[in-house]
């Protein structure tokens, strides 16, 4: 492992990952920049289906809090219309852990945790790990910053 003054090469690559990415357009709603859709398009109500990060379609959308969300079928959309609060993910679709620390990232659809009926974004699989090695008290922290962390 190659090291700069103690970090690790892969440290130092996730520490300017993480805070490069972190939104200036402060939505309540996490707004991919390259797509434009709520969770880059990826449909939320399959991460509770199907357990998985599943792609969804443009042909089933809906608008919901000012952002474009997709779905990967006409059911899902269906189900998230009727209970949108129940399927959107916790901060608008930030990072999680980012919230935690009192500030706002971008997310990888396939680092999610579902925790209590709740679906959680993180930046990475990476971060992923570390949100989960204490994910009550993130979760706690996080719920304090939000929605403060918008401002």
């Amino acid at each position: 492992m190659i090291r700069f003054n103690g970090f690790s090469v892969v440290s130092i690559f996730f520490l300017v990952s993480f805070y490069s990415s972190v939104s200036l357009a402060k939505s309540p709603v996490y707004i991919d920049g390259y797509t434009g859709l709520a969770i880059r398009g990826y449909d939320t109500v399959a991460f509770f289906t199907e357990d998985k990060a599943v792609k969804g379609s443009d042909q089933y959308t809906t608008e919901y809090k000012s952002a474009t969300w997709h779905f990967s079928s006409e059911e899902n959309l269906a189900k998230f219309i009727a209970s949108p609060e129940k399927y959107a993910p916790q901060y608008g679709g930030y990072c999680a852990y980012a919230v935690s620390q009192d500030t706002t990232a971008s997310i990888k659809p396939a680092a999610f945790t579902i925790h209590d009926g709740k679906l959680y974004l993180n930046y990475s699989k990476g971060v992923r790990k570390t949100w989960l090695r204490d994910m009550e008290n993130h979760i706690s922290r996080a719920n304090e910053n939000w929605p403060g962390v918008l401002k």
